[in-house]
C-alpha cells in the first residue's frame, strides 16, 4: 500500500523540491479546493483538479505546467488509509502552491441551518478561496445560533447557497436550485447532482426563492465533504423542515461514486 509522503499539516511546493513540510509565506488565499478522502478513495477527483487548474489560470499564475506538476506530487503524497479532508491552495503574494493535510471532521447525515438569512459577504463568489475567512465567520455565528450552517442571501432577498454548501430543494417532484445568473460557486457535488437528475429523468429547475419560501420543503445542503445533507432543523426563525423523502436514495448513489486515487 502506498504510504503518505508527507505528514499532517501544511506543506509548500516548489519545482525544485516538490512538497516540503513547513510554514507558509503568508498571503491571502487566491484559490482553494478540498474533498473527502476515505481510505484512498475520492469522489470526482478529476473535477476538483479541473476546477483548481482553471481557477489558478484565472489568477494569471503560476504557469500551468507548475500547477500540473504540483497536483501530481500532491496526489502521490496523499494518504491511502484513514479519513482526511485535504485542501490545495494558491496563496497571493508569493503565489505559493500548498497542501494542507487535515483529518476529516465528523461526517453528518443531516444539518441544522440558521435561517436568519445572512447577507453574502463574499468578494469573489464564483471562486473558492478568497472568501473562506469571511465564510468561516458566518459559520461561527451560525454555531452561536445552535446551527451548523447558514444560508447566504442576495440583496434582493433571494437564497444563494450556504456558507460551505450548495443549495437544493424539492417542489413536488422537481429538484430546484438558484439560477446560475446569481453569484453562486460552481460546486463539484452540485454538478454531479444536476447530471444525475438529467440522466434519470428527474425534472430540474432554476428558481428564484426567498428563504421563507423554503418553509416546509425538503432542502439539501450539498458539498464535497458531507455529500448530500437534508435540513433537519431551522433555527433563528419559525420554519419547518420538510420530510427527507428523496435524500436517502441520492445519498447512497453519491457515496457509491468514491473511486481510488489515480497512481502517477
Amino acid at each position: 500500500m502506498t504510504q503518505p509522503a508527507i505528514a499532517e499539516g501544511l506543506s509548500t511546493w516548489s519545482p525544485e523540491h516538490g512538497l516540503v513540510r513547513g510554514e507558509a509565506q503568508g498571503g491571502r488565499l487566491l484559490v482553494a479546493d478540498s474533498w473527502l478522502l476515505r481510505d484512498g478513495r475520492v469522489r470526482a477527483f478529476d473535477r476538483h483538479r479541473e476546477r483548481f487548474l482553471r481557477s489558478c489560470g484565472e489568477c494569471g499564475a503560476p504557469p500551468l505546467g507548475h500547477v500540473v506538476d504540483f497536483w501530481q506530487d500532491m496526489t502521490r503524497a496523499l494518504p491511502r488509509t484513514g479519513e482526511w479532508f485535504p485542501r490545495v491552495e494558491l496563496a497571493a503574494g508569493s503565489l505559493e502552491l500548498r497542501l494542507l493535510l487535515r483529518p476529516a471532521p465528523t461526517i453528518t447525515a443531516d444539518v441544522r441551518v440558521w435561517a436568519a438569512g445572512q447577507p453574502d459577504p463574499r468578494t469573489v463568489p464564483r471562486r473558492k478561496g478568497p472568501d473562506l475567512d469571511a465564510l468561516a465567520r458566518v459559520r461561527r455565528r451560525a454555531c452561536g445560533a445552535d446551527a451548523d450552517e447558514a444560508v447566504l442571501i442576495a440583496p434582493s432577498g433571494l437564497v444563494l447557497e450556504a456558507a460551505n454548501s450548495s443549495l437544493f430543494w424539492w417542489e413536488d417532484d422537481t429538484l430546484c436550485l438558484p439560477p446560475p445568473r446569481l453569484p453562486v460557486l460552481p460546486g463539484v457535488t452540485m454538478a454531479l447532482v444536476q447530471e444525475r437528475a438529467a440522466r434519470t429523468g428527474v425534472r430540474l429547475a432554476h428558481r428564484e426563492r426567498s428563504l421563507a419560501e423554503l418553509d416546509g420543503r425538503e432542502v439539501w445542503l450539498v458539498n464535497a465533504l458531507h455529500g448530500i445533507r437534508p435540513v433537519a432543523a431551522w433555527t433563528g426563525r419559525p420554519m419547518t423542515p420538510g420530510p427527507a423523502l428523496h435524500a436517502p436514495e441520492w445519498r447512497k448513489w453519491l457515496d457509491d461514486l468514491m473511486d481510488p486515487l489515480p497512481d502517477h
